[in-house]
């Protein structure tokens, strides 16, 4: 067994399975019980039902400049997923960590726990924030709430470090997501007079072919970004459902699309260009046949980009950090954008590869551990400095 140490944290944390569909009190209520047992003040930020949420610590003085170490505590399903070991036990097999959520993101949270008797036992100038939230896989819903009351409760802070996997690699940006569901209300009847219904499957690929349309012009090489792959904000659809059966017009359609977005782009322009092309050319001939027949569209999701300069303090503390000014961009989403959405400058570097996470035998190297473990020793040292270093 590797001699790490977060290596015990780790495993408890795995333990918890967390995936966001269910509650993450049970893991969230152990880290603030060995937060409270060393002595550190934790606040748990609830959703309106109480079933989950997001925990707020600080250690330090009360004053600006600090670093927030900010992470979910949420993973995603293992449902289908061809497993070799226990998803929800932490087993170690050459030099790798494995267990769902070890690369995205609970070997990150890990580290933070496991250094925080480092942050207690130094002379801290500045202070040091825990930031764990609930819900990012499915939208990053839960950082929301824990954004309104961290900004009550601290002093502006000089950096947040988003713990995603990112090899360690510092990371200042990253696309921003909008998910929206559209809904087509046709008109059933009878497959040998299709005439005389409006087919809401035949209107839905309609509107997919208009998004298709809409995806390759935001590939124009004037629209591209070159620090990002693909370079350019790009749109799918990901779930279609509609009709009953083959003889019956179906009456009802609804598909999922997202958009995701290079940091200077308003994803919200896919949305509106297609329900102009909803509005101006579909519906008309539609509402012909008959009058109550609609297109109506729904948000699922949003978070902003990230887009951090390689010039601001922030970025110089995060290559001093990891010993690295070699920024590079990822194409996934974090919370960040929203953190710096909040004024809160922000950016990207945790231990482990997304090339591992969400998919069955997850892991993160023993190395990676070691070497996030060593950052926070860095961190720790960075924060006892005169406020003027």
């Amino acid at each position: 067994m590797s001699e790490l140490r977060s290596r015990a944290l780790l495993a408890r944390l795995v333990g918890f399975a967390t995936v966001s569909r269910e509650s993450n009190l049970a893991l969230i209520e152990f880290v603030r019980d060995y937060l409270r047992d060393l002595g550190v003040v934790c606040e748990l930020i609830y959703n309106p039902e109480r079933t989950k949420a997001n925990l707020l610590a600080s250690i330090g003085p009360s004053v600006p400049d600090g670093v927030v170490l900010s992470g979910h505590t949420d993973v995603v399903p293992v449902d289908g997923q061809a497993w070799t070991v226990e998803p929800f036990c932490l087993s170690e097999a050459g030099g790798k960590l494995y267990g769902r959520g070890t690369a995205d993101m609970k070997g990150y949270l890990a580290s933070v726990l496991a250094a925080v008797p480092l942050f207690l036992a130094s002379p801290l100038r500045r202070p040091l924030h825990l930031a764990f939230s609930y819900d990012e896989e499915v939208g990053c819903l839960g950082v929301r709430s824990l954004l309104e009351v961290l900004l009550q409760r601290i002093p502006q802070p000089a950096l947040c470090l988003i713990g995603e996997p990112t090899r360690l690699q510092p990371v200042l940006a990253h696309k921003g997501k909008l998910a929206m569901r559209c809904h087509v209300k046709g008109a059933a009847c009878h497959s040998a007079y299709a005439p005389y219904g409006v087919n809401a499957i035949e209107q839905a690929a309609r509107l997919i072919g208009r998004l298709g349309e809409i995806g390759a012009a935001l590939a124009d090489p004037s629209l591209q970004d070159a620090r990002f792959d693909p370079a350019y904000s790009t749109v799918q659809v990901g779930v279609i459902q509609g009709g009953t059966a083959l003889n019956i017009v179906p009456a009802d359609c609804r598909f999922d699309f997202e958009v995701r977005a290079l940091p200077d782009f308003a994803p919200q322009v896919v949305a509106e260009q297609l329900q102009d092309f909803a509005e101006r050319t579909l519906l008309p001939p539609m509402r012909a046949v008959q009058g109550d027949t609609s297109i109506r569209f729904e948000q699922l999701s949003a978070y902003p980009g990230l887009a951090t300069s390689p010039d601001s303090a922030a970025a110089q503390l995060l290559a001093r950090l990891c010993g690295s000014n070699a920024f590079s961009t990822v194409a996934f989403g974090t919370e960040g954008g929203l953190f710096h959405q909040a004024g809160v400058p922000t950016v990207v570097c945790g231990p482990g590869s997304m090339d591992q996470g969400h998919k069955p035998d997850e892991y993160v190297s023993v190395e990676q551990m070691a070497a996030c473990d060593r950052l926070m020793d860095r961190l720790a040292s960075y924060l006892c400095e005169p406020n003027d270093c």
